[in-house]
């Protein structure tokens, strides 16, 4: 999100400095291990099926101008136990944007896509325009856009330390201070390194992802989509077989709390890191519960309901907070970067961001289920 907000402010003429404590794209955030899903067909408020089709939008404008290709539209299929979660809503609602889905059964998902083992019961919601983004080539594109129109960045460079008043800020590094007159605060499952300046009810959580080997070419990139998968055994994510690399798959439920800074256990260390991936392939994809030739460790930044954070700082208008993207927030990160900087230059954006308000967690609502 700030990559994408630093390269919306330089091309509009605004002095910018990013600064990431690491060298972006990286393996300390919640962006790498490409891919990431972009779908459009969302529960809960509008505002994000609005959102996501104007990312769409932007991803391929992003894609025109560096001319690499950042988004695959292999189609997302969104399978469920119906005892435990209805796609009514999303369908509904979906029409009411224009995104195209198709309802079908267990049947109809095994005659398309041979691979799956689907319960007789179970339903799906099929969206055709959906796909996957190569994440960490997103980076980079708006990285070098971000550069090509004069915006600096400081890489390996930790914020200590953040100092403002009204009209003027003052970040402080490791490496010096930086003044400015206004600021972007998107650190995700770091934000706890920015208290007390701000506080946000984020929670870090260690989150795994494996890459398992096919055994048929039903999973293949090409033939098989993006998918999300709610069961009883819990709610995961996974992509097709990209180039041979084994099809990927991770769980968005459940995982463990990590504090800013300590180490991170690495995949493998606990035994459901593999152990609940391949049970969930054996039992609805058995031909893609083959060698597992990757696993990988993440983060997710948790709000309390699931959903995004993008507000300005209680005591300081001219800076804005955007956290707890809660592992669906990838697909978003364009077009919250441009919210983000028509925000700091104090415009209007074009969607109704106040569902991302702080103020909300005083009338916490319980969340509602979402997939990365």
């Amino acid at each position: 999100m700030g990559m994408s907000a630093g390269y919306y402010l330089a091309r509009a003429g605004v002095r910018t400095l990013l600064i990431d404590a690491f060298d972006p794209p990286h393996r300390e955030g919640s962006h790498h291990g490409e891919p990431r899903l972009i779908r459009h067909a969302y529960s809960g408020h509008p505002v994000y099926t609005d959102m996501a089709i104007r990312a769409h939008e932007l991803w391929n404008e992003v894609e025109d101008l560096t001319e690499t290709h950042l988004l695959v539209q292999s189609g997302v299929l969104n399978i469920t136990d119906p005892d435990l979660y209805s796609l009514s809503e999303r369908i509904v609602g979906a029409a009411k944007h224009g995104v195209i889905t198709e309802k079908l059964d267990a049947a109809e998902m095994r005659r398309r896509w041979p691979g799956l083992d689907i319960p007789e019961h179970f339903e799906a919601m099929y969206e055709p325009a959906a796909g996957y983004l190569r994440s960490e080539a997103c980076i980079r594109a708006y990285r070098a856009l971000a550069l090509s129109y004069g915006a600096e960045l400081l890489t390996n460079t930790a914020v200590t330390g953040i100092t403002a008043r009204k009209g003027s800020v003052i970040i402080h590094t490791r490496n010096g201070k930086y003044h400015g007159s206004g600021a972007i605060l998107t650190a995700g499952a770091w934000f706890s390194t920015l208290a007390p300046f701000v506080s946000l009810p984020v929670r870090a959580v260690r989150k795994v992802v494996g890459w398992f080997e096919t055994s048929t070419p039903d999973f293949q990139t090409g033939r098989f989509p993006g998918f999300t998968l709610n069961t009883q055994e819990g709610g995961y994510y996974g992509f097709p077989d990209i180039g041979g690399a084994g099809l990927k798959i991770g769980r968005h439920d459940t995982g463990r709390d990590w504090k800013p800074g300590s180490p991170v256990l690495p995949f493998g260390s606990l035994r459901e890191d593999e152990g609940e991936l391949r049970s969930v392939l054996e039992k609805y994809m058995p031909g893609a519960a083959g060698r597992l030739t990757k696993g990988a460790v993440c983060k997710y930044e948790l709000s309390p309901d699931e959903n995004f954070i993008i507000d300005r700082h209680p005591q300081y208008p001219n800076i804005l907070v955007a956290g707890g993207f809660s592992g669906h927030g990838f697909k978003f990160s364009s077009v919250v970067g441009e919210i983000c900087s028509q925000l700091v230059m104090d415009g209007q954006p074009q969607h109704d961001i106040r569902p991302f308000a702080l103020s909300r967690f005083e009338r916490q609502a319980p969340p509602e289920p979402s997939f990365a």
